[in-house]
């Protein structure tokens, strides 16, 4: 079979080669969290016979009967499309018929961003001991520079790859890559020949470099998205105070070719999410170990925390100081739409200072106990979430959300204050129904 070149894949794989692979190499990941577990489903609908393994025998029997722990758009049908090629095991030495192996697991972080690595170290171990000797392991995990150069073993296949996961977007963003970034032991050196078959088969460009450039870029794509949000951020609150607009900024930006059309650029309630979080702080803790300057990076943290509680503020500022026993609706509990993580969450955040109040939650995905409030009750929908309150917070921008009619929300709130940071409801609309209308970037 001859195999065609990456894209415009830099180094090796500019060069002509015709590889005499006849049958597709088999896929393993394991670590079947929200990352490993999309990635194999993606793998699989690429024609690949693909293998995802863990440890927790529950949970692959959950897997194995088409109920997935994440919450991902088109998720479920692409593994019933392609539940064929797909199998699952709890049993290590299933991952002895494996070419190539990704080791797979979400890395968790605490809430200063550090990364508990502990689990991902466990896991490769046990890839290690249960793969043959010609099997190419990857380490597919978000790790700090060093980590891959520091578990290389002698006659052992290890590389790393750097994930391109974003929650919300899993199958886009694992079936339609826009790269491979790969470190490895020696980037002047052909990859071997079934990771590059398997990666070949997205048709876009490989990127071979050191380990550690491979995990610094990583943080380095982080670090340039945390620059634009801060920036938007930033600018979205003194459009708040001198009469500007935001939205009516952004559409410029786009248009300069030096920020460009892909920018991000809509302002939000800081950072959260958790992967973010966990690279400004490796960046924080590395310019303590190597005494470089880092305060552009703490800037963004502090900047993060500062916008994080707009909702708050606004709240107290328009209903809370007036009306001491308020009852309160929030929409949406994680962190961004189309997922179930409330890692960082804004919305939690908020709920953590309303303590004193009643509240009403909806969430289409998150149950209302995540909410951790002593006062809160779980709504059946949105706009039941919305029935009496005083002031109602859409703290997540969930599509359905954007169906509530702002005549039916006068209607039935109590009050009319609405705090919309990510103008889900269009605005006009909501002030033609006599709603306070409190949104990000304009006054």
């Amino acid at each position: 079979m001859a195999i065609a070149r990456a894209g415009t894949a830099v180094g090796r794989c500019d060069q002509d080669r015709t590889m005499s692979i006849m049958a597709l190499p088999k896929i393993g990941y394991a670590g079947m969290t929200h990352l490993g577990l999309c990635s194999a489903i993606g793998a699989s609908s690429k024609g690949f016979d693909t293998l995802g393994f863990d440890t927790d025998p529950a949970l692959v029997a959950r897997i194995d009967a088409g109920k997935l722990p994440v919450v991902e758009p088109d998720l479920d049908d692409l593994l019933r499309d392609n539940r064929v090629r797909m199998s699952f095991s709890a049993d290590p030495k299933a991952l002895l018929g494996c070419d190539v192996v990704y080791v797979a697991p979400d890395v968790p972080t605490d809430d200063t961003g550090g990364s508990d690595l502990s689990g991902l170290d466990g896991l490769l171990a046990l890839v290690l001991a249960n793969t043959r000797p010609d099997a190419v392991v990857v380490v597919l995990s978000q790790v700090p520079p060093g980590f891959t150069a520091a578990r290389q073993r002698s006659g052992r296949l290890l590389y790393y790859q750097v994930e391109t996961l974003v929650f919300g977007r899993a199958v886009e963003r694992t079936t339609k890559p826009e790269r491979f970034i790969v470190g490895a032991p020696d980037p002047s050196e052909p990859l071997p020949l079934a990771m590059q078959q398997y990666l070949e088969a997205y048709g876009c460009p490989i990127l071979p470099m050191r380990f550690e450039s491979a995990e610094l870029t990583k943080i380095s794509i982080n670090c340039c998205l945390v620059a634009s949000v801060t920036v938007a951020n930033t600018l979205a609150e003194l459009c708040e105070r001198i009469g500007a607009d935001w939205s009516e900024i952004a559409p410029a930006l786009k248009l300069d070719r030096r920020i460009g059309a892909y920018s991000y650029l809509s302002p939000g309630l800081g950072l959260a999410g958790g992967n973010l979080e966990r690279d400004l702080a490796t960046v924080v803790r590395f310019s303590e170990e190597y005494g470089t300057e880092a305060s552009v990076i703490r800037a963004f943290i502090g900047n993060s925390a500062h916008r994080k509680d707009w909702a708050l503020r606004t709240m107290h500022e328009a209903v809370l100081n007036k009306v001491p026993q308020a009852t309160i609706g929030v929409l949406g509990l994680a962190y961004k739409e189309n997922t179930h993580s409330v890692k960082n969450s804004p919305s939690l955040a908020l709920i953590r200072y309303l303590g004193p109040w009643a509240l009403k939650v909806y969430d289409p995905v998150v149950p209302a106990s995540a909410a951790l409030h002593p006062n809160a009750s779980g709504a059946a929908s949105a706009l039941d979430a919305a029935e009496g309150v005083d002031v109602l917070a859409i703290m997540t921008p969930w599509p359905e959300f954007k169906l509530l009619s702002c005549d039916d929300l006068a209607a039935t709130m109590r009050g009319r204050t609405v705090l919309d940071p990510y103008r889900v409801l269009n605005p006009a609309a909501a002030r033609r129904a006599g709603l306070d209308y409190r949104t990000l970037g304009v006054a």
